[in-house]
């Protein structure tokens, strides 16, 4: 029997998803909410099969978009890996071309002659620019000029390995990058996205299973209480969150 209160515990009982939840905190709710729904026999409901049809769709883009971020990310930081590298070279051929020893002196001279050539500065070409340079920079150097000058100077050829390495790793976060975006059909942003994921769980999903519920208890009710979970979980993760970032902070 319906009453009163049942709608009130219900009401209470099945929240709406925070909008603070961050972009993967709804990414991974809304995957969530699709399998448990695949898992009932609710597909002869016509208006929730069309609701979790959208839900599906707009999930897909969010986490691709979340993945595209990742891979953006992880070229911002295997970019800077390699900068380090050419800044260690410039620093280290500087400390040397003012060594007491003539010989070393001469041989720093020699790399710098190179390396003067391109600069610290490469580091804030485009990607595809400073990709060039340090190839070009890299072979200039393996000549045997500059390889036996190098041999001379401890630590340089290890600074050059790891410029080596760290532009192998770029390139290759770079393919994985590109490979992403080019599997997009769209380039809405991972924060538009995430707007209308919520948008269709707390004004559509939720609100059509509050009422649903009540209609159909035995049909709706299981599948409901799963959801409730669901976004009562995130959303408990979410409050601690907030809570530990309003402690102050003490000595």
């Amino acid at each position: 029997m319906v009453t009163w209160s049942n709608i009130k515990n219900f009401k209470t009982m099945i929240e709406k998803l925070l909008s603070v939840s961050r972009v993967t905190e709804v990414d991974a709710a809304s995957m969530r909410m699709i399998g448990a729904y695949k898992n009932t026999s609710l597909n002869t409901d016509l208006h929730l099969s069309a609701m979790f049809t959208a839900l599906e769709t707009s999930s897909a883009l969010l986490t691709a978009a979340i993945n595209r971020s990742k891979a953006e990310s992880d070229l911002e930081v295997k970019d800077e890996a390699r900068d380090q590298q050419v800044r260690a070279l410039y620093y280290l051929i500087q400390g040397y071309l003012h060594h007491p020893d003539a010989a070393i002196k001469a041989a720093a001279q020699t790399v710098n002659a190179v390396f003067e050539k391109y600069g610290v500065a490469i580091t804030g070409e485009s990607y595809a620019t400073e990709s060039s340079l340090i190839a070009s920079l890299l072979i200039d150097l393996s000549k045997q000029k500059q390889q036996d000058a190098i041999a001379l100077l401890p630590g340089c050829a290890d600074v050059l390995s790891a410029l080596q390495t760290t532009d192998d790793e770029f390139e290759a976060a770079r393919i994985v990058y590109e490979q992403e975006k080019a599997q997009e059909s769209t380039q809405l942003n991972a924060t538009k996205i995430k707007a209308e994921v919520l948008a269709l769980i707390n004004e559509k999903i939720v609100v059509y299973l509050r009422a649903m519920e009540i209609v159909d208890e035995p049909a709706y009710g299981a599948f409901a209480r799963t959801v409730a979970v669901i976004i009562a979980e995130n959303n408990e993760v979410v409050k601690k969150r907030g809570k530990k970032e309003e402690e102050p902070v003490t000595e």
